[in-house]
């Protein structure tokens, strides 16, 4: 009687090991901002940085899904586990911009091959009416990830301990290790996958953009990745622009953001049992939006640190909300919707870059406006939650 239950937790470890390894994109924000202060770059090359990272979500996320209905879903994510482990390790090989570029580069093309492939894998372990909770918990074990980045960096910064020289990019190290245990952790699990989708071109996955929901669910996607990832790499800025606080200091703002997205994260997987989705959708939304005036308006410490925590709490559950809902809206074509989805995911490209133009311009305020904008959109996207 006790057999099944052991193997599916055997099977549900690794697979959640995968979505820590997953949060490995979030130190980007992070990174972006030493990188910045190291080369002395302008606020538009350093926001290339996630920008770059996250334009290859545009490029590989469709393919992705091609390719899972050809090697299947949990080669696919072995697959990404790889490409992440060799992007983080080659910052080894020093720091100048285009070794960066080139590492942060490869850091997207993994993740976008693991969002893409990771979450459809989930279904195979999860029932339906229980996937929106899953993958809100996998989004949780993500965040504590992200979480460690910025902690893990200082502390590379500032210890007295040996680093090895690498100060802050033994934060690279760290994620590398992990990465390799996760492949071993994978490709040890077996894992009975369902038969794959019917064979697809890009086409044929582009076209679903035209049923209304799925193309509502994919600018959503563009909008919380866009909020998540310009949170990530703003906070900072924000505080050193209006409490003049140094790097070192104003970094915590990113940790106080993913500590609250990955209690967010965590309550979600259990609210959204007893909550109906659209109801704990637009109380998210409705808390990132009073945050947005919060950080356009003060100037105090402890009101900023207020509104950065509320977006990282309301912005925790977006995507496990938005992405179920739309792989529930087409069940027989997961592979290719989780590709679009996670296409959407381009919005870490399309936000980031404006901002830092908007920043340059006018100052933090700017890029906070454009966060605004992605804040509008979702309350739309609420009224169509079904």
């Amino acid at each position: 009687m006790t057999t099944p239950r052991k193997s599916t937790l055997m099977q549900f470890i690794p697979v959640m090991l995968c979505f820590f390894a997953m949060g490995f994109v979030d130190l980007v924000g992070t990174a972006s901002n030493y990188v910045q202060k190291d080369l002395g770059l302008t606020d538009s090359q350093a926001n290339l940085f996630p920008s770059l990272v996250f334009f290859w979500f545009l490029i590989f996320s469709v393919p992705t899904g091609m390719l899972m209905n050809r090697i299947g879903r949990k080669r696919t994510v072995l697959l990404s586990l790889v490409v992440t482990a060799v992007s983080l390790l080659i910052p080894m090989t020093g720091d100048g911009y285009m070794t960066m570029l080139i590492s942060f580069s490869l850091l997207g093309i993994g993740n976008a091959i693991m969002q893409t492939s990771l979450n459809p894998l989930v279904t195979n372990l999860i029932s339906g009416d229980k996937l929106a909770s899953t993958l809100t918990f996998g989004q949780f074990v993500k965040a504590i990830a992200s979480f460690l980045a910025p902690i893990i960096a200082a502390w590379g910064a500032t210890t007295y301990l040996p680093t090895f020289g690498l100060g802050w990019r033994v934060l690279f190290v760290i994620y590398a290790v992990v990465s390799v245990l996760s492949v071993v952790a994978l490709g040890a699990t077996p894992i009975a996958e369902e038969r794959p989708d019917k064979a697809s071109g890009i086409g044929a996955c582009l076209k679903l953009l035209g049923r209304p929901f799925i193309l509502l669910c994919f600018l959503g996607i563009m909008c919380h990745v866009g909020i998540d990832v310009g949170t990530n790499t703003t906070a900072p800025k924000i505080l050193m622009e209006r409490v003049g606080l140094p790097l070192e200091e104003a970094g915590f703002a990113t940790g106080i953001y993913f500590i609250f997205r990955t209690a967010g994260c965590f309550l979600g997987a259990f609210i959204l049992r007893a909550v109906s989705p659209k109801l704990f959708f637009g109380f998210s939304v409705a808390l990132m939006l009073i945050a947005m005036v919060i950080l356009m308006a003060c100037d105090s410490l402890m009101l900023l640190y207020t509104g950065i925590a509320m977006i990282g709490f309301g912005n925790s559950n977006i995507f496990s909300v938005i992405f179920a809902q739309a792989l529930t809206a087409a069940p027989s074509e997961k592979n290719e919707v989780s590709g679009l989805m996670i296409m959407g995911l381009f919005g870490g490209t399309v936000f980031p870059l404006a901002m830092g133009y908007a920043a340059d311009a006018m100052g933090q305020f700017g890029a906070i406006a454009i966060m605004t904008v992605g804040v509008a959109y979702l309350i739309y996207y609420t009224l169509k939650i079904k």
